[in-house]
């Protein structure tokens, strides 16, 4: 939330495109309309209100999810204690311990992944040590808990569906690392699972292409674990199948991680309420260039371009692979969801290929 006063507002009419406090020209910074309730300059980074803005105060309650601001919202009322957005469905929280007096104060706010954290919970995190951030990212966490010594993987999500961690939780699947612990801030799902010890298919093809019979059995497991995924009571689709989230343990066991853009399969959907993926692996319908939803046949198309990568080291558009492999990799990624196989279809496909396990 952020808390500014009419004295520092933009006056109303041409005086509209400056800023008050550094004299910017506000049509200058990309993304700026007159239009808009509220802007941060991008010269001295300060919020500035649009006059024309019908508020009682000269506070703004924005929304910790989507920034709108929440007192242009029909019914709001700044004594309810929190507030629903209308564009995002974030609930925020409405105390006045959530006001701040300048933009840096707010973002710096933003950026502590545990704010909002109850008591216990932080008191329950304390428990865990950081060891080191993975792969350059600071949202994965290696850590170790301080009492065991058992190595954990902490995540600090800001997209997620909260529905399926605690579906996963309670219904852990196999070769998926375990779900140990939720905990929910003001603007962050921070998850602590298991810590699978291995190598990505990622940095496996930084040595160059895999083997035929390597790259088969990585993808008939992967499919093993998107059956489980798809045949559940309600599927979860994946949505973001790709080397870096497919782990090989030294044992040669394939685990499938990563389930912050996962969704819950609704086949009366026609489209996506969010468009999530990764270039080149997200299948048409899954950026809003179908007809449908995205359903298990996105995970699909994702473990066609997969297979295809593992092969040549290429996209399927770069280099498709040869021999038989390449009629099915072409089945996996039709623009049409309907001529895609099944995860079960796939195995059976590679099976042909009688590699020993």
């Amino acid at each position: 939330m952020k808390q500014d006063k009419r004295e520092e507002m933009l006056a109303p009419g041409p005086e509209y495109e400056y800023c008050p406090n550094c004299y910017a020209n506000l049509l200058l910074q990309k993304g700026f309309r007159n239009d808009l309730p509220y802007w941060i300059c991008k010269g001295c980074g300060e919020m500035l209100i649009n006059p024309e803005v019908e508020a009682e105060s000269g506070i703004a309650w924005i929304c910790d999810r989507c920034g709108a601001m929440l007192n242009i919202q029909e019914g709001f009322d700044d004594r309810c204690g929190e507030w629903q957005c209308t564009e995002c469905g974030f609930t925020n929280k409405i105390e006045k311990s959530e006001l701040y007096t300048s933009e840096d104060e707010y973002q710096a706010t933003l950026r502590d992944p545990y704010k909002g954290l109850s008591d216990e919970d932080t008191l329950e995190l304390s428990l865990y040590q950081d060891i080191e951030y993975l792969n350059g990212r600071y949202d994965i966490i290696l850590i170790r808990h301080r009492e065991t010594g058992v190595l954990r993987i902490k995540k600090l999500l800001t997209t997620y569906n909260r529905s399926i961690y605690d579906y996963l939780i309670d219904h852990p699947v196999e070769h998926m690392p375990q779900i140990i612990a939720l905990y929910e801030s003001s603007s962050r799902l921070i998850v602590i699972e298991e810590y699978v010890k291995g190598k990505t298919v990622s940095q496996l093809l930084d040595a160059g292409a895999l083997s035929e019979e390597k790259s088969i059995r990585i993808a008939r497991s992967v499919c093993a674990i998107l059956t489980k995924l798809h045949t559940l009571p309600t599927p979860i689709v994946h949505r973001d199948i790709k080397p870096s989230n497919v782990i090989i343990t030294p044992e040669g066991e394939v685990y499938l991680l990563d389930m912050n853009v996962a969704k819950w399969y609704d086949p009366e959907k026609t489209d996506d309420t969010e468009y999530m993926g990764t270039r080149h692996y997200a299948a048409p319908e899954q950026v809003g260039y179908g007809l449908m939803s995205s359903s298990p046949k996105a995970d699909i198309y994702a473990a066609g371009v997969f297979l295809n990568v593992m092969l040549t080291g290429k996209y399927p558009k770069e280099q498709m692979a040869a021999g038989r492999l390449r009629k099915i990799i072409e089945r996996c990624i039709s623009l049409d969801a309907k001529d895609r196989f099944t995860a079960e279809e796939l195995i059976a496909k590679l099976d042909e290929f009688k590699i020993d396990e």
